[in-house]
């Protein structure tokens, strides 16, 4: 185990040994290219000019007014919102703009294209998105950095802070104008759905009244009016029936007077009504009064059991007794017109029996009036009966039209519905729209902030002199011990006694050291003493010189 010990310390420093040699032997192919390049790495730092970074903080402020009293018209996320303004913003009339305002690179104008001006600046110009949440699904923000990077600290800021006023009254103007063309839009769909519901209820019109009397809110009325038709057709007929009978009766008494004698002027009519066996003899006047006193008891019957004015009973007895007055009224008249024409030769004495010649007889013409007047009211109570029975068809018609209408009317109707719940919805969008835009107009809904303005850089952001200085002294370092590496690769000399052990198979037993003279010896001391320093000097100005770049910065 001592042994395992002993022999693994001296292999390191066997290892120690032949690295120590091989530094020492290729020192000055290590030095040279490490000093080299650093100092070299150095200069050229110096030569390139500073590049300052102006930097503005945008922050995303949210609508003022909560949403569910505002909708904003704008749907869109922040992040789609600054792509668009960014090939806005950053659109090649507006950075050419910018170059020419400004004076931005003017060595570059003299050589370099428009568009190769615009793709520097583009290069220069850095938008990066701040407090944005790596979780989140839709990768929105809260805020924005804008900064630009130039050789003058002063032209820096200024630059960045025209673009930031670019940003935040694009952004205004891209949603005034967006929530203004939203409106507008709402509005004329909100005309054009008006025309087309104006039209649609002018159909609606135009078909009721082109239908009037078979729509189906008209049935329950026509069915009234129906059973009241039926129940005046049923009082015509009864009526008639009766002018009929009573036109018979009057006949066989006309017929009846030349052979028999008659008491009194008025005593030849019809027997009394409702009582055909009776011996009492009433002129048709009287049974047209009496017809008019019974409707009128009729009347009377219904008030008193407190039917209204509107019931179809009431109603029919009011037809019944307008059509009995009339009735009345034709029969005196055509008695008034008869007496007129055949006056009476001598005064009737009630009671006195008299003898009349037929062709004179009072009775005969009376008879002849009361024929007359008779075939006037069955005249009338035909026509009537044919009126109704004409109305009465009509309103069947009706009746049987209206199922079809109803289906006509129902299609239409629907689509008069649909049409005003899209009017109305359209109406309402445009309401919440015009507040949208309204609110945008004010500056209250969503918009960019300016919470960090551009700042006036004091050091520059690039070239970073330490980093990059550093960089070449590492850099050189690493060339010269590749340089090194291969010329001790290619060196076919021997330096220690196990380096000719292995190529010369017999051990060496006996060393002869080197025995220099004094002179050789302070030579060589002098020797080594210039290289020292040499190699301090280097050292010296390569760390001066990083030091005075960090400083520097």
């Amino acid at each position: 185990m001592a042994e395992e010990e002993q022999e693994g310390s001296l292999n390191l420093n066997e290892t120690l040994g032949q690295v120590a040699g091989f530094l020492t032997r290729r020192r000055w192919w290590i030095l040279l290219p490490f000093c080299s390049i650093a100092v070299a790495t150095i200069a050229f730092l110096f030569v390139i000019p500073n590049r300052y970074t102006s930097s503005a903080t945008l922050l995303v402020v949210q609508q003022q007014v909560p949403q569910r009293y505002v909708v904003p018209n704008s749907t869109t996320d922040v992040t789609s919102a600054l792509q668009a303004m960014k090939q806005e913003v950053l659109s090649r009339t507006q950075l050419l703009r910018m170059i020419n305002d400004f004076g931005l690179y003017p060595k570059q104008r003299k050589r370099s294209a428009p568009e190769e001006l615009v793709a520097l600046m583009v290069s220069n110009i850095d938008i990066v998105p701040i407090n944005e949440s790596p979780n989140a699904i839709n990768k929105d923000f809260d805020a924005f950095r804008i900064s630009f990077t130039t050789e003058n600290s002063l032209l820096a800021q200024q630059v960045t802070n025209t673009l930031t006023s670019l940003f935040i009254n694009e952004y205004l103007r891209t949603g005034a104008e967006q929530s203004v063309n939203t409106t507008n839009f709402l509005h004329r769909q909100v005309e054009e759905k008006g025309k087309l519901l104006e039209a649609q209820e002018e159909k609606l019109r135009d078909f009721k009244m082109q239908h009037v009397g078979e729509l189906p809110e008209q049935q329950p009325g026509n069915l009234g009016i129906l059973t009241g038709l039926q129940g005046q057709l049923q009082n015509t007929n009864a009526s008639l029936n009766r002018a009929q009978t009573q036109r018979t009766l009057l006949q066989a008494q006309l017929e009846a007077t030349p052979r028999r004698r008659t008491l009194s002027e008025t005593g030849i009519a019809a027997p009394l009504q409702g009582n055909p066996n009776s011996n009492q003899i009433l002129t048709p006047i009287e049974i047209a009064q009496s017809d008019l006193a019974r409707l009128e008891a009729t009347r009377s019957t219904l008030e008193s059991k407190g039917f209204k004015a509107q019931h179809p009973d009431v109603l029919r007895n009011k037809q019944e007794i307008a059509q009995a007055a009339d009735n009345l009224k034709r029969l005196r008249a055509a008695a008034l017109q008869s007496e007129k024409a055949h006056p009476p030769s001598a005064p009737a004495v009630a009671g006195a029996p008299l003898l009349f010649d037929p062709s004179e007889d009072p009775a005969v013409a009376q008879l002849k009036t009361s024929i007359e007047a008779n075939r006037l009211e069955i005249e009338n109570l035909a026509a009537d009966e044919k009126r109704l029975k004409s109305s009465i068809a009509q309103y069947e018609g009706r009746l049987n039209a209206t199922p079809v209408r109803e289906q006509q009317q129902g299609a239409i109707v629907r689509d008069t519905e649909v049409l005003r719940m899209e009017y109305a919805e359209l109406q309402k969008k445009e309401q919440e729209s015009q507040l949208a835009t309204n609110l945008e107009k004010q500056q209250g809904g969503q918009q960019f902030r300016l919470i960090d303005p551009p700042s006036l850089p004091s050091k520059p952001s690039s070239p970073n002199r330490p980093k990059l200085s550093l960089g070449g002294a590492v850099f050189g370092l690493g060339f010269g011990l590749a340089l090194a590496f291969l010329m001790e690769m290619r060196d076919t000399s021997f330096y220690t006694e196990k380096d000719l052990t292995k190529h010369l198979a017999p051990p060496f037993v006996l060393g002869i050291p080197l025995l220099p003279t004094p002179r050789e010896k302070r030579r060589h001391n002098w020797w080594n003493l210039c290289q020292w320093l040499a190699a301090s000097a280097m050292l010296l100005v390569v760390a001066a010189a990083g030091f005075y770049v960090y400083r520097r910065g």
